[in-house]
């Protein structure tokens, strides 16, 4: 049973971090992305207080184009566990019309979801904002700290953080500044997934695999999610199993044929597959470090 005490071994230090941080920041809120870490993110959250409710709201930044199944399964959730939900949209974003199809990933992402964050965060006076990201995850990601120092503009600098050795953390910050805390930082996918199945978490059925409505766009499987995606003259409406690595925004997101119907064909899948699972996040691709770019302005 060695792998149950390593997930063990990663469920308290992850539960270690979380209290650290409540403890040390008189603010703090928990960036729900209703993602499978997410989902980790927020069991764990739940453990760390138990049986006491965290005493820090959840914070959903939604950009209006997430696909149907995760705002259902997000409002289940908060119901389900009584938490504080906020949701929070860039509204000059939506205003100008600012969606996925007609501006590129780049700018889209920019407007409604880094400007929206940073508004959220500068509105609610947060100054630790819990997130799921791992460094496993994509190459900035890897250079990331547990606690991740933003100054007051929330710009992340990745050449002056904190040393953290021994899990000991400097967590002295001037007004205005703040934090962004990863308590997954040293998870992998596969650590995800097996501590799902070994906490019997729920998460968005999207990534499993079933029979889904898509077109596919510059070699993307896009799933025909509502109205609002308009099918060109040229594209063919497929029907087939697909499911997802990654959660986003339906138009940004693609999907990839699977058979993966439960959480033991999907370790299986993982431990096959050495493809990064970002992959199918088209934000990614913008450009050579573009992820790092984005966390250099705010982005998570």
């Amino acid at each position: 049973m060695h792998h149950k005490n390593y997930l063990e071994d990663l469920e308290s230090e992850s539960i270690f971090i979380i209290r650290e941080a409540v403890y040390q920041f008189k603010n703090p809120v928990f960036l729900f992305s209703i993602g499978k870490d997410s989902a980790v993110l927020a069991h764990l959250i739940l453990k760390a207080f138990f049986p006491n409710k965290p005493k820090f709201p959840l914070l959903h930044i939604d950009t209006k184009w997430k696909f149907k199944e995760m705002i259902k399964f997000r409002d289940e959730f908060v119901k389900k566990n009584k938490l504080d939900l906020i949701t929070y949209t860039n509204q000059d974003g939506l205003k100008k019309n600012v969606n996925p199809f007609t501006y590129n990933s780049k700018s889209y992402t920019k407007i409604m979801k880094t400007e929206a964050l940073l508004k959220a965060l500068k509105k609610y006076k947060f100054d630790c904002a819990f997130g799921g990201a791992r460094r496993d995850e994509e190459k900035s990601r890897a250079k990331e700290r547990i606690f991740s120092f933003r100054d007051e503009n929330n710009t992340w600098d990745p050449k002056n953080q904190r040393p953290e050795l021994w899990n000991v953390f400097n967590t002295d910050i001037n007004q205005g500044e703040s934090v962004r805390v990863f308590p997954l930082s040293n998870w992998s996918e596969l650590d995800v997934w097996e501590y799902i199945k070994y906490e019997n978490i729920k998460v968005v059925p999207l990534y499993f695999s079933k029979k889904r409505k898509f077109v596919k766009r510059d070699n993307n499987i896009l799933v025909v999610d509502d109205k609002r995606m308009k099918i060109k003259n040229n594209e063919k409406i497929y029907f087939e199993n697909i499911r997802f690595r990654s959660l986003g925004c339906y138009p940004l997101t693609t999907g990839f044929a699977s058979k993966a119907k439960n959480i033991n064909q999907i370790i299986k899948e993982i431990k096959k597959n050495r493809i990064s699972e970002r992959q199918n996040r088209l934000i990614d691709r913008d450009e050579i470090g573009s992820m790092e770019k984005k966390k250099k302005d705010g982005y998570f």
